[in-house]
């Protein structure tokens, strides 16, 4: 039998990227999946096409269940008849949410260099009100389906970006502000035997980020408010073309599911080379998941291979010096 058999699953923004990646998975592993998105039909005028149908086409290819729902997660009414949607059909139960939707990554990209105070006050919505505002409203309306059951697992999808500064400064409060919440909603859940984690995937060559960096790959971005590491986009397109495939944290996720000793992770970040070590798990070929703590990747991103030759790869920072990297303090 599949691991995941009869779980009941929703995934928010599984047209095209992470969320398409999770959603083949969680399917792939026998779970019943709800994909949400914007486009229910393959866009005329994209390069980088993406849709719920493609989405939904590709999950049903392989042997999986898939039910694609058209969700705009800007809209409340649009994700309070997704849920009632999924609650009606299923008897109430909702074994996996994966908060994933998100609706900046053009805007972020546009606007890459630029100050916070020289970008127009609605970068804060076009970030977070999907991004942010949206997670919140799906976990409490899946906590409601998964409280009285008392069980659950809701993924918020972050990255590093909480940590250190990445992009943009409303990217960076954004993303802190998912792992606090899988922190503070963790920590109420606890009792109701409901996990609540956030994930931080690597570099991932999506679709659309493999595009950004590709156009115009020889260019330098140039700008003080741009790490250094990221400045030059020929290197960056080739991290990403080797970094995880989107459907890596797909994986990931369904592991944790199928895990019966998730609970003591709850509320807590979670990276995907991490939890591919923890649980053997293999990329396509040609991929890695980036070790965010290794000491020897950080000293090759800052330009100091010399040393990084003399580096042992198994020799990483430890979480709590990793933490200390929020300069808050």
């Amino acid at each position: 039998m599949a691991p995941l058999s009869g779980k009941v699953c929703i995934v928010t923004g599984a047209t095209r990227g992470i969320g398409k990646g999770i959603a083949l998975q969680l399917a792939e592993k026998g779970a019943k999946v709800y994909i949400t998105g914007r486009t229910l039909d393959p866009p005329k005028d994209s390069s980088i096409g993406g849709s719920l149908r493609d989405t939904a086409r590709e999950i049903e290819a392989r042997g999986g269940t898939c039910i694609p729902v058209q969700c705009d997660h800007s809209n409340d009414k649009d994700i309070e008849q997704l849920f009632e949607t999924v609650k009606r059909e299923n008897d109430g139960r909702l074994d996996i949410l994966v908060n994933n939707a998100y609706s900046a990554v053009n805007a972020i990209f546009s606007s890459m260099g630029k100050p916070f105070y020289e970008q127009p006050t609605s970068m804060w919505d076009t970030v977070n009100n999907v991004g942010l505002r949206n997670h919140y409203i799906c976990s409490v309306l899946a906590s409601r389906l998964m409280v009285p059951r008392k069980q659950g697992l809701i993924v918020n999808i972050s990255s590093a970006g909480g940590l250190r500064y990445l992009f943009n400064a409303a990217y960076g409060i954004g993303k802190e502000a998912c792992d606090r919440m899988a922190a503070d909603c963790g920590f109420e859940l606890r009792k109701q035997n409901v996990a609540f984690v956030s994930l931080w995937p690597g570099a991932v060559g999506t679709e659309t980020v493999l595009d950004k960096f590709g156009g115009g790959a020889a260019d330098t971005i140039d700008s003080e408010n741009v790490p250094q590491r990221y400045q030059d986009k020929k290197k960056m397109l080739e991290l990403f073309q080797k970094g995880e495939t989107p459907e890596f944290a797909g994986q990931c996720i369904a592991a944790l599911a199928s895990d019966p000793d998730v609970m003591p992770m709850s509320g807590k970040i979670l990276t995907t080379f991490d939890l591919g070590q923890k649980y053997g798990l293999q990329d396509a070929p040609g991929h890695a998941p980036m070790d965010m703590r290794s000491i020897k990747l950080g000293l090759l991103q800052g330009g100091y291979t010399w040393i990084a030759a003399l580096t042992p790869g198994f020799v990483r920072v430890p979480k709590w010096l990793l933490s200390l990297g929020g300069n808050k303090f």
